[in-house]
């Protein structure tokens, strides 16, 4: 089982020096069984397998060069056409200026309108960057000026402008609305919204720079107009967050550069196969939210009926501590090091998700002494706020629980 799962990352590995020559990695080696060691960070290995692992770089190493170019390519079009303000385009592409119009005003209240959808995109973006400001504050590195800030928002040469810069310029007249999960939850004052952030609470980055959070702010306001569907949830950026970081810490410069675009489609994937936790009306579908906590007391009940008949007594539903566990991959139940370990076990597991509800079921395990002896009162705390922080514990339970011990 280990060696399986090393032997992939010494390949992956193998294919960086070789980088030149033919190269194909294995199918059969691409999803090997569970890992319980984790998969090496040294050299770009671990970066590297998350994007074989994730589908987003081709098992044929002689593709990436081209697949990655098309890619990137790709972002930067994304970039150019939904980052600006409607009326206003860049002289030196070959676009014509579109100003105020009798057709088209800011007052326009036509779903054709790009005002108006200029308008919508605002209170989505307000949603975002709130909370990417947050996005792991015992943390600096969110902080931080990325090496490569993107040249295409930043050159003075051209009319585009950052998203934080968009979000300060914001005047609307009508009242922020905060959405989360549930639907809406919160309603001020756009003023009180963008006085959130004091001036003083980041250190203020000198022209031609940005933070990290910037970057993942722009990834999310991406993967929200590309897929008007699902848009932004709030919790998106606790799952790109861990992407985004293990791609930008990559000790290798020349994937390190393209952090952002890859961390998008890398993020686009994931969510692909989880974005159905994300969408309300599909809640009591067997694809839903609420059919992944049920699986999970279902789990339980089968590994240790006495606990589940114990949470079932005192009225402890799945729904409290759960949907955030399934919905977030666990990312804030543990500090960023161990989020990225267990997800380094996750993501090489071909039914992932249903390991994700073996791990869940595993940390109920754990802490079964605890919660057998507590009250109502003391066991939502411990589920809420998850006393056990050795993350290698709770994957090797999970395994064992897996192989049916």
């Amino acid at each position: 089982m280990f060696l399986l799962s090393m032997l992939l990352c010494l390949l992956i590995s193998l294919s960086l020096v070789l980088y030149s020559s033919f190269f194909v990695i294995p199918p059969s080696l691409l999803h090997p069984p569970i890992s319980l060691s984790g998969i090496p960070f040294e050299g770009g290995i671990r970066a590297l397998c998350w994007k074989v692992l994730l589908n987003y770089l081709p098992l044929d190493q002689t593709m990436w060069d081209s697949f990655l170019k098309k890619q990137r390519e790709g972002y930067s079009q994304f970039l150019k056409e939904m980052i600006i303000q409607p009326g206003i385009a860049k002289a030196n592409l070959g676009l014509s200026r579109e100003d105020v119009t009798m057709e088209d005003h800011p007052l326009n209240p036509s779903p054709e309108s790009k005002w108006n959808n200029y308008f919508r995109d605002n209170e989505v973006l307000l949603q975002i960057d709130k909370d990417v400001r947050r996005l792991y504050p015992d943390m600096a590195f969110f902080q931080w000026p990325t090496d490569y800030p993107c040249q295409l928002i930043l050159d003075p040469q051209n009319d585009y402008e950052t998203l934080r810069c968009r979000v300060e310029q914001t005047t609307l007249k009508a009242q922020t609305v905060d959405r989360n999960r549930s639907g809406v939850t919160n309603v001020s004052s756009p003023g009180k919204a963008l006085n959130l952030y004091p001036s003083n609470e980041y250190e203020v980055l000198p022209n031609g720079c940005e933070a990290h959070w910037e970057v993942v702010e722009r990834i999310l306001f991406i993967y929200a107009k590309l897929n008007p569907g699902i848009a932004y949830v709030q919790g998106m950026n606790e799952v790109v967050g861990p992407l985004y970081y293990t791609f930008a810490t990559d000790p290798n410069d020349k994937w390190r550069e393209h952090a952002e675009a890859d961390t998008f489609f890398c993020f686009t994937n994931l969510m692909s196969e989880n974005r159905d936790m994300f969408i309300k009306s599909l809640d009591d579908s067997q694809c839903g939210i609420t059919y992944k906590m049920e699986s999970v007391y279902s789990m339980l009940k089968e590994k240790d009926m006495e606990l589940y008949i114990k949470l079932q007594e005192q009225n402890i539903k799945p729904q409290y501590f759960t949907f955030r566990w399934l919905t977030l991959l666990l990312s804030q139940e543990f500090l960023l090091p161990d989020v990225i370990r267990i997800w380094d076990t996750l993501f090489s597991d071909q039914d992932r998700f249903n390991f994700l509800i073996l791990v869940c079921c595993a940390m109920l395990v754990l802490i079964r002494d605890q919660l057998l002896a507590g009250d109502f009162t003391i066991n939502m705390r411990l589920l809420q706020d998850y006393p056990i922080s050795d993350v290698h514990t709770i994957l090797a339970k999970a395994k064992q629980l897996q192989d049916g011990s």
